[in-house]
């Protein structure tokens, strides 16, 4: 219908002139938003009063009610709304008086062209109807009186509540049902480029959904910035009505500029960016509010059963530790009770690497506590924050949740502020599935899959969670994103050397697949600018795994096996370029003063000697050092099976390896000979409460060495009485061994998912498979383990090329 359509028809639309009044209501450019749909609802009110109080006086019906309900009922008219319509009559009224009444009441609504649902019922109709019908009761929690017996509609309302209420345990799960089944066929709101403001999942439907679980009694949604998201997408519905004319809620590409222009905005970007933000706050809100309602229905259900084994008790909520100051408690993570975010910088990163190993939700409590009292990160971060933000990163699909619970409560942006101009940024490239920071995301989740294939798993999550970050500022996006990539891998603690990788992998985040597949590779010139720009194998093994987490993470068209072959066909060559560099043999450094102290000692006694030092970063506000790492010297005289054991030790005593160093250091003897003293320097942490004495340490230690200790007894022990969660599921672990590693040794690399025991059953393994370790260098990069050995034959030589190849074999299928 037309303005002069509705201008026309104002003139005998009835005494209230209702659409000449509606029609100058929406062309007011002062009032929008929820005054205007406030206003229309009350206009509507008002004409349908007027209607509804002519046609019972012309058909002399009473005990009825014109019932406003959906949308209308909670007055969210939007200028191309349906009127959501009841009439209800207590039945003491024949068929035909009330056919009557009805009729005079919806043929002048249709006659100006209004969309209207419709009914007629008794409250008991009414009801019967709700029951059978999910959808009906939804838009009946939302009744509102127009006019007519008030009485009546209160008493209709509050028997639909109770019913609503008493029949919660079974109506809720098919709520979320039908809101789960809307969202498969309609899809994420927050990443769709025409996105169903109403329909998608994070729109209308789902606010109106919380609503509902609300009234149940049984949860209440996340209020914080609920009700300013729904503001947000009932005013774009509006302006969407407006301009295109059309009762629709789909914002398509063409229309989306004068949507912009009418809500005031700058362009279609910034119109996408508001309404994603919107969508994402009931996203989240939706998620947190669900798994609320489960929680409790389950508890209802366990209760009583639990209560009657108890006689009568409450079963206090178990709390399992999953990292300092972390716990698990009723299926969500929550802090311990002795945690103290405004003491503790990394307790965000902790919590959250702990909640997406475990692949559990992080209780928004926590995030919001977290949000209001969690000291923030020194500058740059200390290695532990830097460690915790890597395993998050490679924790895979688990990582999501847990990154969208830090993001609603602006946890990430003050972490890496830089993150704020990608936060919800559309990309109009159809072949892009996400926004940038989800894409950024997504692009670590596909990485960590990738990460046996490289030798710094770190710096590849890095690179991948920043690939894109120049997105959102001026000019090229690589060249933009270098510079913010260099400054950001510095905030969070990486040395010179790690800075300039990520940089060179962002800036060149392209290079692999442009030239693959752009540029003749059979030129020797197109080959070598691309080892000029990568520098170093490393960097090569690197940017040929982020080439593929990114094109895996943009969409389908984004990568296929045509392309994985020719960007495999140019790293290949590449690398060959850069095999012609010099390379130095790794071996040892020579050791500290403190380590040939410890070295003598040992040698002097014959037994194994410790050391413990507790590295403290700067004093906190009240003057009291806050420990971030802790350093253990362990020297004993070389012998057989040390490695496995003293790995087993700290297994034992729940110490997380985060860095090892073993080397042989050769001393003189009394008698002018000389001996090996083995000299094995850790970085550990402990997983939870305090850190064991040096003393006891030492103790299991030489039981270890002299076998009345069974470490692998102990740990299946401990593994049986208290399981660990499922947890992540991790690519399998790789071990090879390394091309011209070194010349006095073959050096095997084992790339795997760390775990408590873990060195202990490499070293195991090297022990069974009758080679010496000469020296190791054992690496914990978040949740992945990168370690190298530097192993002989008892003749003191390097393997055969057969034999290193089967014992990398044995050492693999030892961890598999």
């Amino acid at each position: 219908m037309t303005s002069t359509e509705v201008t026309t028809e104002s003139e005998d639309s009835g005494p209230s002139g209702y659409a000449a009044a509606r029609l100058r209501l929406l062309q007011e450019k002062a009032r929008s938003g929820p005054p205007r749909r406030a206003a229309l609802a009350s206009l509507t009110d008002d004409w349908l009063t007027a209607l509804f109080a002519t046609a019972t006086e012309q058909t002399g019906v009473r005990g009825a009610a014109l019932v406003a309900v959906g949308g209308y009922g909670r007055g969210e008219l939007s200028p191309r709304s349906d009127l959501d319509l009841v009439l209800l009559h207590d039945g003491r009224a024949d068929a035909g008086a009330i056919a009557s009444l009805a009729d005079r009441i919806w043929y002048p609504v249709w006659d100006l062209g209004l969309a209207l649902d419709h009914s007629v019922r008794t409250p008991g109709e009414a009801r019967k109807t709700a029951a059978d019908d999910l959808k009906v009761q939804l838009g009946l929690l939302d009744a509102r009186p127009v006019a007519g017996d008030l009485g009546l509609v209160a008493a209709m309302r509050t028997a639909v509540l109770a019913d609503w209420r008493n029949q919660a345990p079974k109506r809720l799960p098919a709520l979320d049902e039908l809101c789960r089944e809307r969202a498969e066929r309609q899809g994420e709101l927050q990443f769709l480029l025409e996105p169903d403001l109403k329909e998608a999942r994070g729109g209308l439907r789902d606010a109106t959904a919380l609503r509902a679980v609300a009234a149940s009694w049984v949860a209440d949604a996340p209020r914080e910035g609920l009700t300013e998201a729904r503001r947000i997408l009932l005013d774009a519905r509006d302006a969407l009505h407006l301009t295109t004319g059309r009762a629709t809620d789909r914002l398509a590409l063409q229309e989306q500029d004068q949507v912009a222009t009418a809500l005031g905005l700058l362009d279609a970007d910034a119109l996408l960016r508001q309404v994603y933000e919107a969508a994402r706050t009931v996203s989240y809100a939706t998620d947190v509010t669900w798994r609320e309602v489960n929680r409790v229905l389950r508890a209802r259900s366990v209760r009583p059963r639990l209560r009657a084994m108890l006689g009568g008790r409450t079963a206090a909520t178990e709390r399992t530790p999953l990292a300092e100051g972390v716990v698990e408690a009723d299926g969500e993570v929550v802090l311990a009770r002795t945690a103290r975010p405004e003491r503790d910088a990394v307790l965000v990163l902790r919590a959250a690497a702990a909640a997406a190993q475990s692949e559990l939700p992080i209780s928004r409590h926590v995030v919001r506590r977290l949000a209001v009292a969690a000291r923030p990160l020194p500058v740059p971060w200390p290695a532990e924050a830097r460690e915790e933000l890597v395993t998050l990163l490679g924790a895979g699909e688990a990582t999501i949740p847990v990154w969208e619970a830090l993001e609603a409560e602006g946890l990430i942006t003050r972490l890496l502020p830089d993150w704020e101009r990608v936060h919800c940024r559309p990309q109009r490239n159809p072949v892009h599935t996400w926004t940038v920071d989800r894409h950024l995301v997504e692009a670590a989740v596909r990485a960590s899959s990738l990460t046996r294939r490289v030798g710094r798993p770190d710096l590849l999550l890095v690179a991948a969670l920043l690939h894109d970050i120049g997105k959102g500022w001026p000019g090229d996006h690589s060249a933009a994103g270098e510079v913010i990539a260099r400054d950001v891998a510095t905030r969070i603690g990486f040395d010179q050397h790690d800075v300039g990788v990520v940089a060179t992998l962002v800036r060149h985040h392209l290079l692999l697949v442009e030239t693959a597949t752009r540029r003749d590779l059979d030129d020797p010139a197109t080959v070598r600018s691309v080892a000029t720009a990568v520098g170093s194998a490393s960097t090569l093994e690197l940017l040929h795994a982020l080439t593929e987490a990114d094109a895996l993470a943009t969409g389908p068209a984004a990568w296929s096996t045509w392309r994985a072959s020719l960007v495999a066909d140019l790293v290949t060559r590449v690398a060959a370029v850069l095999a012609g560099e010099a390379t130095a043999d790794p071996e040892p450094a020579a050791p500290s003063a403190e380590q040939e102290r410890l070295a003598m000692e040992a040698l002097r006694t014959g037994e194994p000697v410790l050391a413990l030092h507790t590295q403290a970063e700067t004093p906190s506000e009240d003057g009291e050092p806050e420990p971030i790492g802790v350093e253990l010297l362990i020297a004993l005289p070389d012998r057989p099976g040390v490695l496995p054991a003293a790995a087993g030790v700290l297994a034992l005593h729940r110490l997380t390896v985060r860095a090892a160093d073993l080397r042989a250091v050769e001393l003189p003897t009394e008698l002018g000979e000389c001996a090996d003293v083995l000299v094995l320097s850790w970085r550990v942490a402990a997983e939870y409460g305090s850190l064991p004495q040096a003393a006891r340490l030492r103790a299991d230690l030489v039981r270890a060495l002299d076998g009345s200790l069974d470490i692998r007894a102990r740990l299946a022990e401990r593994e049986a009485a208290y399981p660990r969660r499922r947890g992540v599921k991790a690519p399998p672990p790789r071990v090879t061994v390394a091309a011209a590693g070194s010349r006095l040794a073959t050096v095997i690399e084992v790339r795997a998912q760390d775990a408590p025991g873990l060195l202990h059953r490499i070293g195991r393994a090297l022990e069974q498979s009758a080679v010496r370790v000469r020296s190791a260098h054992v690496s914990t990069l978040g949740a992945n383990a990168v370690d190298a050995f530097y192993v002989t034959g008892t003749d003191g030589e390097p393997l055969s090329d057969a034999r290193a190849t089967e014992l990398a074999r044995e050492v693999e299928r030892a961890l598999g």
